[in-house]
């Protein structure tokens, strides 16, 4: 058995729509919510993998699971941008790694399949914030302008429905959003299907913005802003392209979203470090205990309300 395993936000499921398109094969699929990332510990709890495909989940949160495939002697290609801890040396491992802050799963996809599929790459990138990147291949392939703004709204559209505590917050589950996505070899084509997951995902996202609108910092600083959001399915939904948004607002400053979970005893964070000095977002989060990330972006899945104070007082410390 075969097994694809991805990130279910933009950049995992574009990735593999890649792959697939390139080279289709029968799998099962292994995906989630953004932040349920450590997914390998289900295919050897599975105990059936033949051949392992990883895309976008950092290597690091997966390290334990990912030994024990290449122990068992199973192929893994493992192509993602997150932090990876030690790299095994293996020979069946094939690890397509960069950690490079402007650079995301789908464009070293689109990178190893030779722009096959560079509008779906667009998307993605613009998906995961780098907007630049994403603007000048636009330009690059001739996409007019029309369409590169349509990209862009997909790509923020695709990424904001992967946020949420769990599957039932989302308007689309990540596995029927790649398999309805499948069916558009060229993005454009959902815009002119009445009937595709865009217009779903468009006006669910309209709706969630409208809380935003008016939301000011609980904390600012000259290098910092910290907002909060309550325990709403909503707020799960928006945080991260909220967090996107102020960051493309204020590309001086670094950002956090602070979002109450369920339980009201700990926040979900999303942390982005300032555009114009993308770095450092993982080495915040990663000094508590739930953090992980990388350099431009970054989270922490449960933050004590006790540390509160604490991880906006590292927040603004490393960014003076």
């Amino acid at each position: 058995m075969h097994y694809d395993v991805f990130n279910g936000d933009a950049d995992g499921i574009i990735a593999l729509l890649q792959l697939r398109w390139f080279e289709p094969k029968q799998s099962q699929l292994i995906t989630g919510v953004k932040r349920d990332i450590k997914l390998l510990q289900q295919v050897v709890t599975a105990g059936d993998a033949t051949s392992v495909t990883v895309l976008d989940i950092s290597m690091e949160k997966n390290s334990r699971d990912l030994n024990t495939l290449l122990s068992q002697f199973i192929d893994v290609f493992y192509c993602d941008h997150h932090r990876t801890g030690d790299i095994p040396n293996s020979k069946y491992l094939n690890a397509n790694i960069d950690l490079d802050a402007e650079i995301c799963t789908s464009l070293l996809i689109n990178n190893y399949l030779n722009n096959q599929f560079i509008h779906w790459a667009i998307v993605a990138a613009f998906g995961d914030n780098l907007n630049t990147i994403a603007s000048t291949l636009a330009v690059e392939y001739g996409i007019n302008q029309l369409d590169t703004e349509f990209l862009k709204e997909l790509g923020t559209l695709i990424n904001y429905n992967s946020y949420g505590a769990s599957l039932s917050d989302l308007h689309i589950a990540p596995v029927v959003l790649y398999q309805q996505l499948l069916m558009y070899p060229n993005p454009l084509l959902l815009r002119e299907d009445k009937s595709s997951p865009y217009y779903l995902l468009k006006e669910g996202y309209a709706k969630d913005k409208k809380h935003t609108d008016e939301l000011q910092p609980v904390y600012e600083s000259l290098s910092s802003r910290v907002y909060e959001l309550p325990s709403e399915p909503w707020a799960r939904r928006i945080s991260g392209v909220f967090g996107n948004e102020l960051a493309n607002q204020r590309p001086d400053l670094a950002h956090a979203v602070l979002t109450l979970n369920s339980s009201r005893l700990d926040y979900t964070v999303s942390v982005r470090a300032p555009l114009n000095n993308r770095m450092g977002a993982d080495a915040v989060c990663c000094q508590f205990l739930t953090g992980g990330g990388r350099k431009a972006a970054a989270g922490i899945n449960a933050l004590s309300l006790d540390d509160k104070i604490s991880f906006i007082e590292v927040l603004n410390r490393f960014y003076q």
